[in-house]
């Protein structure tokens, strides 16, 4: 058994800014053609999809909030002491029992009783830009929606422009650039908390039927617990989705015989989202830190070492899906699992939310945009972290046949 440092492994910089889009996975597929594993700047990078979902379903590794902070110099001061209390970093039952608080809030079922909301805030989102034929997707649709859909969440539907800003900042501390945007970043976490605390004190003598009021209601957790949990769906629920849905609608706009399949397919529509999971995933690498020695493949991972996940390589490795360079919607992916929303203990609870979204936005999207097309070339943001869509400008077809009423396509 060899142990991991002893390897002769290919590098890669995955926190290069430079490289996105077809260049990211140009390099990532050149790389998983050599190994399974590869040396990076601040670890390792796994990228088939058996070995990967093992890794994140294994206990003996943790999410490592602090270490990755420390790798950035920082050591203390707000970021430090909100991450520190942050959901990521609590382990074992410790992180089962706060994350029982938030699942009734993101259940499949609770996602379910979502969708009216969602179809009525696409339509009114995308009503005054439809005549138009063009527009730019991110601050038009892809931002403000899931920041409306976390804010009535929590009971507070007027912030939502406020939320997606903080969420934005919050993600920051997984980009490896705090030297860049520490100030920034440090203000949004004291803000953040300063909000949190004052939501959940109105709620306890006003209470609704809101999850804020839900927890802070709840009996077996404390103030600062319920404030954790607050923030952590604000940094969590909100920059994500928004990438997500910029990605999926610019691999359509990319691909437009599969739009067209969407279109004259409404029944399309959950395998498409699946599909633009599976081939964008706007969290291309899920950091875990190993906190007891384990032996993977031969080769030992001592206790410290930080290993990343890529599900960028996870969801394409030909071992297990079939032709998995091709964007496709009407392609049988079979049941193997993708790796976008992470797995086991620290599985994303706002996945099915998520998913909802993104179903709702092409399903309310894809018969009034034909020939839906780039207007410009889309900006990427960095693949550490959360993989961003800074800008999608589009244009389409208008014609005055496609339906109009966000009720009767759901129909």
């Amino acid at each position: 058994m060899v142990l991991v440092s002893e390897l002769d492994l290919p590098t890669y910089d995955h926190v290069d800014a430079n490289v996105t889009g077809e260049r990211f996975h140009a390099a990532l597929k050149e790389l998983a053609a050599q190994s399974w594993i590869v040396r990076g700047a601040t670890g390792y990078a796994v990228l088939d999809h058996e070995t990967g979902n093992a890794l994140l379903r294994d206990r003996r590794l943790a999410f490592p909030a602090l270490e990755l902070l420390e790798l950035q110099g920082v050591t203390e001061g707000p970021i430090w002491d909100r991450s520190a209390d942050g959901l990521m970093v609590q382990t074992g039952d410790a992180h089962a029992r706060l994350r029982r608080q938030l699942a009734p809030a993101f259940t499949p079922r609770a996602a379910e009783r979502l969708r009216p909301q969602l179809r009525e805030r696409v339509e009114k989102l995308w009503e005054p830009v439809q005549e138009h034929g063009r527009c730019e997707l991110v601050s038009t649709l892809a931002e403000p929606l899931p920041s409306q859909a976390i804010a009535a969440l929590l009971g507070m539907p007027e912030d939502a422009p406020l939320l997606a800003r903080w969420s934005v900042l919050l993600q920051e501390v997984f980009k490896f650039r705090l030297d860049e945007v520490g100030p920034q970043v440090e203000q949004a976490f004291l803000d953040v908390r300063e909000y949190v605390t004052d939501l959940l004190a109105r709620r306890r003598s006003e209470p609704g039927e809101d999850l804020a009021s839900v927890l802070a209601a709840a009996d077996d957790l404390t103030d600062d617990e319920a404030a954790t949990l607050v923030s952590s769906v604000i940094s969590g629920g909100t920059d994500t989705t928004t990438a997500q849905i910029a990605h999926g609608m610019r691999l359509f706009a990319q691909h437009p015989d599969q739009w067209r399949a969407l279109r004259d397919d409404p029944s399309l529509v959950d395998a498409a989202v699946e599909e633009v999971l599976r081939y964008e995933p706007i969290t291309p690498f899920t950091a875990r830190l190993v906190k007891e020695e384990l032996e993977v493949r031969g080769v030992r991972f001592p206790v410290g070492t930080v290993v990343f996940v890529c599900a960028a390589t996870a969801n394409r490795d030909p071992a297990v899906f079939e032709e998995p360079e091709r964007f496709d919607v009407t392609r049988d992916r079979g049941s193997a699992p993708i790796l976008t929303f992470g797995m086991g203990t620290h599985y994303c609870p706002g996945a099915y939310l998520a998913r909802a979204e993104l179903a709702e936005v092409f399903r309310y999207l894809a018969p009034r945009t034909p020939g839906l097309r780039l207007d410009g070339e889309p900006v990427l943001g960095p693949t550490t972290g959360i993989y961003a869509v800074e800008s999608l400008p589009l244009r389409w077809e208008t014609t005055t046949s496609a339906p109009v009423s966000g009720s009767a396509a759901a129909r």
